[in-house]
């Protein structure tokens, strides 16, 4: 009988940490996307500025990279909330 509570506790304290991480995962890739997004604005912003007449290359290649980003980092933190609710 004790063998027996003493998996049941684990086996709770291992969904606790579960969670725990799954949350922690789905903060760190948001930080992370917000980081990566403003590199790149920022970086965008530099380019531009040394060389106004590529404005329209600079700006849809700095769209194309913040969605590639984007979707990364959703696809991140979907794979948290399943583990999280799951």
């Amino acid at each position: 009988m004790s063998l027996m509570n003493t998996l049941l506790q684990a086996a709770d304290l291992a969904a606790a940490y579960s969670k725990m991480g799954a949350a922690i995962g789905a903060g760190l890739a948001a930080i992370g996307a917000g980081m990566g997004i403003g590199r790149i604005g920022g970086s965008a912003m530099e380019s531009i500025a040394r060389q106004p007449e590529s404005v329209g290359d600079i700006r849809a290649n700095m769209i194309v990279a913040a969605a590639l980003i984007e979707g990364a980092v959703f696809f991140a933190i979907v794979v948290c909330l399943l583990i999280l609710f799951l």
